[in-house]
């Protein structure tokens, strides 16, 4: 599935695109993906001007001239291509510009979503409200992570996936800043010092940052908008690395928690 840095190099990819056009057409080719799709979207749509993208968790956003935001997250497999030569078949929304630009949205599986919501009301929206704070922002420090942590028995990993407490990190980042971090995994959250959270912070933001400038991670269907892989698995320290040496030498293990791989150093993770 793609992960925060996916959707963040989308958003930023559609960018050049989109930001300060008006949309001349919108083509639904299908009326649904994971749930139906907004029936009014080509109505609401359909010559407004984009004045901002941006990304909240896994989610891109696109704010019009007309106080709407289009929502979208990308499920397991989706990608905007843009000005494709040709319609495929998994191209289910098209949008075209007044330049003459076209963005299709594609999605073989259909776990993806489209939703449009008043820009106003976008931090009530229900997938929103009960969100922690985006990692990369000023609110996500080692003060917010000790008062989430407090009392709790619950291993770190599990702690830094729920949304409720740090917004859109997944499994793969995780596992990559508890190693850069030396964090065991199993951890109890509770048990960890502001000190060793604060160097957690760090390498959450350091993680995530290389992996927006590699253009995420290639997993299986992901792809840029302008078509490219994107590149930062050639950096990972341990996902997806069982049985390889670690930085300093000792094999990585993997153990699966909640039909989740994990995979750390029993050497360097603490």
């Amino acid at each position: 599935m793609p992960e925060l840095p996916e959707v963040e190099t989308t958003v930023r990819g559609l960018a050049p695109v989109l930001e300060g056009r008006r949309i001349a057409r919108v083509t639904l080719r299908r009326p649904d993906l994971r749930r139906p799709m907004p029936e009014d979207l080509g109505q609401r749509l359909t010559g407004a001007r984009v004045v901002a993208l941006g990304r909240r968790a896994k989610y891109g956003l696109i704010d019009t001239d007309r106080g709407d935001t289009m929502i979208f997250h990308l499920g397991m497999s989706g990608r905007w291509r843009v000005d494709p030569g040709e319609m495929l078949t998994h191209d289910h929304l098209v949008l075209e510009t007044e330049a003459g630009r076209m963005l299709a949205l594609n999605d073989p599986r259909r776990f993806g979503s489209v939703d449009l919501v008043e820009t106003a009301r976008i931090a009530a929206w229900p997938a929103f409200a009960a969100l922690g704070p985006e990692p990369l922002g000023p609110q996500f420090t080692a003060a917010h992570l000790a008062g989430a942590f407090a009392g709790r028995s619950a291993p770190v990993k599990a702690l830094l996936l729920d949304q409720r407490i740090v917004a859109g990190l997944g499994n793969i980042y995780v596992c990559e800043a508890l190693h850069m971090a030396g964090i065991a995994p199993t951890r109890a959250g509770g048990r960890i010092g502001e000190a060793r959270l604060a160097q957690l912070v760090l390498a959450i933001r350091a993680v995530l940052a290389a992996a927006i400038e590699a253009g995420g991670s290639t997993l299986r269907d992901y792809a840029r908008p302008d078509g490219e892989l994107g590149y930062f698995s050639k950096q990972w320290r341990v996902y997806g690395r069982e049985g390889e040496p670690c930085l300093c030498g000792a094999p990585v293990r993997r153990r699966v928690d909640g039909g989740r791989s994990t995979f750390y150093c029993a050497k360097c993770q603490r």
